[in-house]
């Protein structure tokens, strides 16, 4: 398993047709989660072309909540306005990255080359989806507890290996560009 390199023009890595599978599948979930339950647009023509929504709430779903949280924690109405402003943006721009991860890995498998701006739109939409896991899988701070506590017959085993498996993935991505 090998991670990202940089090359004279962007970075490189290659993908077995199982990694990008997985890969392509889970960014594939993600996308269907943060376009499931698109809030209705502002009734107001104008507000509705600038992306201004009606949703003011977190939503229900804990991974959609984390990855559309709060912009206030300590300012419910703040957070509400500030919802009401970025919450469309957020989700485009999050569809944006997963689409563009999916047209750079492809289906088979094979040599991944990408350029500064398609590593960025990899790294936001691998964030994503580990976001996603870790909410899943009760991921916290003492992340080292729960993979000791999580046995090979645990069904969590195999997505706590794929989770660690995305941070190796984003690290070497960062390493690679740095």
């Amino acid at each position: 398993m090998a991670g990202f390199r940089p090359t004279s023009d962007g970075v490189t890595a290659r993908f077995a047709k199982p990694e990008a599978a997985i890969i392509r599948d889970l960014v594939g979930q993600v996308v269907e989660l943060v376009v499931a339950d698109i809030p209705a647009p502002d009734p107001d023509e104008l507000a509705a072309m600038v992306g201004i929504s009606d949703s003011t709430e977190v939503p229900d779903d804990p991974v959609l909540a984390r990855l559309l949280p709060d912009g206030y924690r300590d300012d419910p109405e703040a957070a509400q306005e500030f919802r009401r402003f970025t919450e469309s943006g957020l989700r485009s721009a999050k569809v944006e990255s997963a689409q563009m991860l999916l047209q750079t890995l492809p289906v088979s498998g094979g040599k991944v080359k990408l350029s500064s701006d398609q590593a960025e739109a990899w790294l936001r939409s691998l964030n994503d989806v580990r976001l996603a896991l870790g909410v899943r899988l009760g991921v916290t701070d003492d992340f080292d507890g729960l993979n000791e506590d999580v046995g090979p017959d645990d069904p969590r085993h195999a997505y706590i290996q794929v989770y660690q498996w995305l941070a190796f993935l984003q690290e070497s991505l960062v390493a690679a560009l740095s």
